[in-house]
């Protein structure tokens, strides 16, 4: 009967292919799992308070929304198109591939740099459409939303595989930690250098696909004057 134990995975599971709320979701989960383990509701709502005490200091990021907010109404994205539309021979691709060779750089210093509403929404975005809009003209909302998708995806490229590149990065030392309990010799330097050369492989994917949706582009705004 300790398998009932996994119910948890199954309500996130079906939840998630069911697309139902995010958060109601791994709050059920939780739920079933606390009330099959033996834990009463109010023991459970304990648990879950004293977490969110214990952890809230993620919650922090909430105080950059209202500073984003006003710097963009200030001007931050208008300044940031003007920068971009300086430079002609800058494409999106071009631009979204130095984002995400800074992004995996910043996460070999284990620089905080990035995020998407702190980022991605008011700079890069924009920025990537500026240099789009000056090399190949106006653009669809099928173009538009093409680069907001592919900024996002940079940023979590850059997130995702330079933060362990940092010797001291938490899923370094998760995984250090957590091997070396299994009685694995495998120490937090060794993991992070094994991490670079998929970090180098994945810049250059990156570049790879950016050229080619820079083709794309090309291709969309020559069959649009031809039309």
């Amino acid at each position: 009967m300790e398998w009932i134990k996994l119910i948890g995975i199954v309500v996130i599971v079906v939840g998630f292919l069911l697309k139902f709320d995010t958060i109601a979701i791994v709050i059920i989960a939780a739920l079933a799992t606390a009330l099959v383990s033996g834990l009463s509701f109010p023991e459970f709502l304990s648990s879950l308070g004293q977490a969110f005490v214990d952890n809230r200091i993620v919650t922090l990021f909430l105080l950059t929304l209202p500073l984003i907010g006003l710097a963009e109404s200030h001007g931050l994205k208008e300044q940031a198109v003007k920068i971009i539309q300086k430079v002609k021979s800058l494409t999106a691709g071009k631009f979204l591939s130095v984002y995400l060779f800074i992004r995996e750089l910043a996460g070999l210093f284990s620089i905080r740099l990035g995020g998407h509403p702190q980022f991605v929404r008011p700079l890069v975005q924009p920025m990537a459409e500026a240099a789009a809009k000056t090399t190949v003209g106006e653009l669809d909302e099928k173009e538009k939303e093409q680069i907001k998708a592919r900024s996002a995806a940079m940023e979590n490229y850059g997130n995702f595989y330079g933060q362990n590149t940092f010797v001291a990065a938490g899923g370094v030392l998760l995984i250090s930690g957590s091997l070396e309990s299994l009685g694995y010799y495998a120490p937090a330097i060794e993991i992070a250098k094994a991490s670079i050369p998929i970090a180098i492989i994945m810049i250059i994917v990156g570049i790879i696909d950016n050229q080619r949706f820079d083709k794309k582009l090309k291709n969309n705004q020559s069959k649009r004057n031809r039309g």
